[in-house]
């Protein structure tokens, strides 16, 4: 009798993948090339739970299978692995994140290594690196010194754009007339700086008063801060921004050639860059030379305004609040100071602002509006200005609560509700008819928005104008435990780029915030205080660090030439390797890190360091593994499963498996500690067929025929592992390869030819004792990972019979099998003469006969 020892086999092909390097990827490789990537782990101290190897023996099924298919397959692993709660961890214990991060890599390393995935561990990365983030930083430069050229539609060298200027083409508004050439280098910066894809501006942060530190939006919990229980406030403070606004409308468009992504991804992303079209409308102040631009895409409605409203950070609040109104709204915007911008924006909030003792004229009725400042109006999207009326609902509300008038320009079609909208008893908010709005009554809205915008046009009081939702991004951090910014702020050149990259991290005792809202890093006098790379004078270093998203997004890229200290990828190695064909992670990521990536991604694409437009090709995302109690897995919930003691109990392949076949791969799903075992029994099934039955080549004189319906079986077996691999429908692929099982079981002697075949099945799913198999029992010499994957027989799956279903009316009435040769005159024959149906064509005329081939006749009687 065999004995399946997991622990035995599992150690045994690990050892030997790893002494043979049997899954690096060859750069010189002729074959054509695959590249599947995970999104790789943040390695926390808690270590892998079971839910985390899903998608990584996704993945590694879908490299074992490609490398069978004759494909070079580059299959990598790294860690993203700066981070808070490394430096928390730090600030708690005065442990250097450095320490904790390498202990807690070393063990995902062994959790992973233990599972048997196929990964190429010499192109390891580890984010913090100094090795790998001198490249982060060099990209951040490429950044820093690009503009984009809105004529070209793409990133350029600063170079070009300071050319563009002497010479005219191009006119800053912060030039005011002067000579470009004869500015000193600080006064060229203070006019590039609006051009820069990479620039410092004051910014709103999540603030804790009591740690006195900037909190990332992760770091706080129903606004409060999540290690003191503070309440959070919002504060300005210097930032370093992305430009990515300026990509909105490529990273949109682009979209549509992305056909492998999941069809939610591509919506989540259109609706987080948020296209639309409107009108920006300029509002002139009463008593004053200024004016108020307001984006809307309803000026359908501008003839209702009644007020303005500002966001509380509005720039201009100060200049816009009389003196008299100065102690409410001050009070007011401490209030607002207070919140998130989710709750802010919470529909179902009561709403709330305060009267600056400002107005401004409406340009379509010429009236008065009071200008008002309300927390739902957010500074960052279209101008930080809306103008109200009621036919918005928040407006709406606001204006009852505070007794502001309010008129009506839109007619629904419903006589019922416009009885109670002109009566202002309700909110009427979708398109209608324009009624008091001069020469556009009696239009539609879709009708009156383009002649409107046309009317204001022609007066210089508005234009048309695309916006997005999108937001530059907030690029910086203030922290310690991030890639350093590399930058230096001099008194007589401005911000200058380091030159000597990497600009390591400095060597700390202690990581406790500064108290001012900057990094701890401005504690560290040595490090700050330096040269000028450029005149030489006294300067000072950028003490915010970077985000955790700077590593993340172009790590695919270094994966391609890992060990290049020249480049962070040569482009004959990109042109090789890129793009990814398969990326494989969670729908967490949907938005900012694949958003954040396509952005550098192009950034790169325009000044030819990359010669993709896209890095991913296709996309999955695997459901989660909730715990046994649904869930999800959590340390502090102490439901999370350790694949550990799965791994020691029942093998790596049997956990593989059985994460595979839980249920459809882009699903959640609950864990079932009882269930692992069912998948452990059919692996010593496995076994025990290979160990025990008699293989035989097909030519021994001793082999008996093998029945025609096992052959059958094995050859739709290999056909529906194979479709259903590339389908990612992992758990029906186990399913036939149980089905199969079953069958074998049964049998006493079969081929070696067709058992080899069932082993290469298998050998992507359970890939230890496909190899223990493959080696020990049929007494191969090469290992399987190489193999050419099995073909079918189409003669051999070829069904002699098929089931027809009879039809009356549309209605299924009778089924029938037919040899699959019998032809339509005789299956509609035969279909009429059942008794069955013939009850039901009774004292009824034929009207029609169809008949779709192999599948349905209806019969049409009336």
């Amino acid at each position: 009798m065999s004995f399946y020892h997991h622990q035995d086999i599992e150690k045994k092909w690990q050892d030997f993948w790893e002494k043979d390097k049997t899954f690096e990827g060859n750069d010189a490789s002729t074959k054509p090339k695959y590249y599947i990537l995970d999104m790789f782990p943040y390695p926390s101290g808690a270590g892998l739970h079971v839910g985390h190897p899903e998608g990584y023996t996704a993945t590694d099924i879908i490299a074992r299978y490609k490398r069978m298919q004759g494909f070079e397959v580059l299959h990598p692993m790294g860690w993203d692995a700066f981070g808070l709660p490394a430096e928390n961890y730090a600030i708690k214990t005065g442990t250097h994140p450095q320490k904790t991060t390498a202990e807690n890599i070393a063990n995902f390393t062994r959790q992973i290594k233990s599972l048997g995935f196929s990964y190429d561990w010499s192109r390891e990365i580890d984010t913090t690196d100094p090795k790998y983030y001198q490249w982060t930083q060099w990209i951040f430069l490429q950044i820093f010194e690009s503009y984009f050229d809105e004529k070209e539609q793409k990133a350029k060298s600063i170079t070009d754009l300071k050319e563009k200027i002497q010479q005219g083409e191009v006119i800053p508004e912060k030039l005011k007339g002067r000579d470009f050439s004869h500015l000193s280098p600080k006064e060229q910066e203070e006019v590039l700086v609006d051009y820069r894809l990479a620039y410092e501006t004051e910014m709103p942060i999540n603030w804790c008063p009591s740690c006195k530190t900037g909190l990332a939006n992760e770091e706080v919990v129903d606004g409060k801060c999540d290690r003191c229980q503070s309440e959070v406030e919002r504060k300005n403070l210097r930032q370093w921004v992305l430009r990515i606004t300026k990509y909105a409308e490529r990273l949109l468009k682009d979209l549509e050639s992305l056909a492998d992504w999941p069809e939610k991804i591509i919506t989540m992303q259109r609706n987080w860059i948020g296209k639309s079209e409107g009108a920006e409308v300029d509002f002139e102040i009463v008593k004053s030379e200024k004016k108020l631009s307001v984006y809307t895409t309803r000026i359908d409605t501008l003839f209702s305004g009644t007020f303005l409203i500002m966001a509380p950070e509005h720039p201009l609040v100060d200049e816009i609040t009389i003196a008299e109104q100065k102690t409410k709204v001050g009070q007011y915007l401490q209030q607002a100071a207070l919140k998130s911008d989710l709750e802010r924006t919470e529909l179902q909030k009561e709403k709330s602002g305060v009267f600056t003792g400002s107005y401004v004229i409406n340009p379509a009725t010429g009236k008065e509006m009071p200008i008002w400042i309300a927390d739902f109006v957010l500074v960052n999207y279209g101008t930080g200005i809306v103008f109200a009326d009621a036919h918005d609902e928040r407006d709406f509300e606001m204006a009852k609560k505070y007794n502001i008038p309010l008129e009506i320009s839109l007619r629904p079609k419903d006589n019922e509700l416009w009885e109670q909208v002109k009566n202002l008893e309700v909110c009427f908010s979708g398109k209608g008819t324009l009624i008091n709005s001069g020469q556009f009554d009696d239009l539609t809205s879709d009708e009156a928005m383009p002649q409107i915008i046309n009317w204001l046009e022609q007066q210089g009081k508005a234009r048309q104008k695309t916006n997005y939702r999108l937001r530059d991004w907030i690029f910086s951090r203030q922290r310690y435990w991030g890639e350093p910014i590399p930058v230096v702020h001099c008194e007589t050149c401005g911000i200058v780029a380091e030159k000597n990259l990497p600009l390591t991290l400095p060597g700390v005792e202690r990581y406790e915030p500064s108290g001012t809202g900057e990094s701890p890093l401005v504690n560290i006098q040595k490090w700050v205080n330096c040269p000028c790379p450029t005149c030489g004078e006294k300067a000072k270093r950028e003490t915010n660090t970077m985000p955790q998203w700077a590593g993340s997004s172009w790590y695919y890229l270094r994966f391609m030439d890992p060990s290049n200290e020249q480049e962070f990828c040569s482009k004959e190695k990109e042109r090789k390797w890129g793009p990814v064909d398969l990326y494989v992670g969670g729908a967490e990521h949907a938005v900012l890190h694949l958003l954040y990536s396509r952005f550098w991604h192009k950034v790169l694409f325009d000044l030819g360091h990359v010669s993709t437009k896209e890095p991913f090709k296709k996309l999955m995302n695997q459901g989660l593994i909730l715990a046994e109690d649904g869930q999800k897995m959590s340390k502090s919930l102490g439901n999370v499963v350790n694949p550990d003691e799965i791994v020691e109990q029942y093998g790596a392949d049997t956990l593989r498996m059985y994460e595979m076949f839980m249920g459809p791969f882009e699903q959640n799903k609950a864990w079932s500690t009882g269930s692992v075992g069912g998948m452990h029994k059919f692996l010593k099934k496995i076994h025990t067929i290979f160990s025990e039955k008699k293989i035989m080549c097909c030519s021994h004189p001793d082999c008996p025929p093998i029945p025609k319906e096992f052959k059958s079986l094995s050859h739709k077996t290999i056909k529906k592992v194979t479709e259903d691999i590339e389908d990612f429908k992992f758990n029906t692929a186990i399913s036939q390869m149980m089905i199969w099982s079953n069958a074998a079981q049964k049998m006493e002697v079969f081929p070696r030819g067709l058992a080899k075949k069932i082993l290469l099945l298998l050998a992507p799913f359970a890939p230890h004792l496909a190899e223990e198999l493959w080696s020990e029992v049929l007494k191969n010499k090469e290992g399987i990972s190489f193999e050419p994957w099995p073909n079918w027989n189409p003669d051999m799956i070829a069904e002699e019979e098929m089931t027809i279903a009879v039809q009356v009316n549309g209605k299924l009435r009778a089924t029938i099998t037919f040899p699959v040769e019998t032809p339509k005159e005789e299956i509609l024959q035969k279909a009429k003469e059942g008794e069955k149906v013939q009850k039901f064509m009774e004292g009824k005329q034929i009207r029609k006969e169809i008949y779709v081939p192999g599948k349905i006749v209806n019969i049409v009687v009336g």
